[in-house]
């Protein structure tokens, strides 16, 4: 297990030439950024924001313009770094001809898994992600989604200490998306690392420790996810039973607060987050019985827009927001 963080970057960029005349485009720009061991870390941003250039140049398939990066506490650019890595990639290309034990079994032999223990392992993750049905079918035979359950099979056949997946959600249907849930939360309650992008934001908000986003190949945000989303920065919501022969609005209007829902004794509303321990006080002062108290938080997608909407006004030059 490494020791300290198993990604760190420092002014990581990228910067491609592209069309007729070459002209400079930059793909992502100077990058910080730090991933603990054994954390769940999410990374997201809208299409072209550099995350797909951030993951490759971490693997070693894109070379970085600039910046320094480590991966397991070795140079990104060493092969040593990638040996105890296991990687999806957002497009994954596997031999169709091969069936899903037998590309399992190439990627053991790259990685210098020994026999029985290959065999073994690839058994146990097909195993893991509902697939073992279609083990000795060939790859041509698989649907979108069950090339993406045997992508990150191969991502695990090495046993690695920090698994990178590049949208490992796309192509699932529900079922598959519980499975790769499931296994990202098994992967660190074993004790290692996950780094993942995703378009699923309700996935990344569920699963993650910290989130990155970027926007235009910067990064815009950064933190917990309990940071970032502020629990109780959109009001605190209330379950009353109120007294009897008593009009919820009335009560609501008393509050300062908004009525969401009211049936028979039972109110629901929500107040500001400065003024919920006054409501709550006031409410039972009077005779009500408080049932539930839920801060509410503004929902990553939110945020990622409000993000986008931030830079597309001129502030992408801004520094990112770093929460802890």
């Amino acid at each position: 297990m490494s020791e300290g963080p198993v990604i760190v970057s420092r002014g990581l960029h990228k910067t491609y030439r592209t069309g007729f005349w070459m002209r400079p485009h930059v793909g992502l720009h100077p990058l910080d950024l730090s991933v603990a061991a054994g954390s769940i870390f999410g990374f997201v941003g809208p299409n072209g924001a550099g995350k797909t250039t951030t993951i490759k140049i971490l693997v070693g398939i894109h070379e970085a313009s600039g910046g320094a990066a480590t991966v397991l506490g070795l140079d990104h650019r060493d092969p040593e770094a990638r040996r105890k890595v296991g990687f999806m990639p957002e497009r994954p290309y596997f031999y169709p001809h091969l069936t899903g034990a037998e590309l399992l079994d190439f990627y053991g032999r790259l990685f210098e898994v020994p026999e029985p223990t290959r065999s073994q392992r690839a058994r146990a993750l097909l195993e893991r992600v509902d697939m073992a049905r279609a083990a000795d079918q060939p790859l041509r035979s698989y649907s979108k989604g069950m090339l993406q359950r045997v992508g990150i099979c191969q991502a695990l056949i090495n046993d690695p200490q920090l698994v990178i997946l590049d949208e490992p959600m796309s192509g699932l249907d529900p079922l598959g998306r519980a499975l790769v849930r499931d296994l990202i939360l098994e992967e660190k309650a074993a004790g290692r690392s996950v780094f993942f992008s995703s378009h699923i934001l309700h996935d990344v908000e569920t699963l993650s420790d910290r989130v990155a986003i970027l926007v235009g190949g910067r990064l815009r945000s950064e933190g917990t996810v309990e940071a970032l989303l502020g629990a109780g920065s959109k009001g605190v919501e209330l379950e009353l039973r109120l007294p009897a022969n008593t009009a919820p609005a009335s009560w609501a209007a008393r509050l300062g607060a908004e009525l969401r829902r009211a049936e028979g004794d039972r109110a629901l509303l929500v107040v500001p987050p400065d003024r919920a321990e006054a409501a709550v006080a006031l409410s039972q002062a009077q005779g009500a019985t408080l049932l539930r108290l839920t801060p509410l938080r503004a929902s990553l997608e939110e945020l990622l827009m409000s993000e986008i909407q931030a830079a597309g006004r001129g502030s992408a030059t801004a520094p990112p927001a770093v929460a802890p």
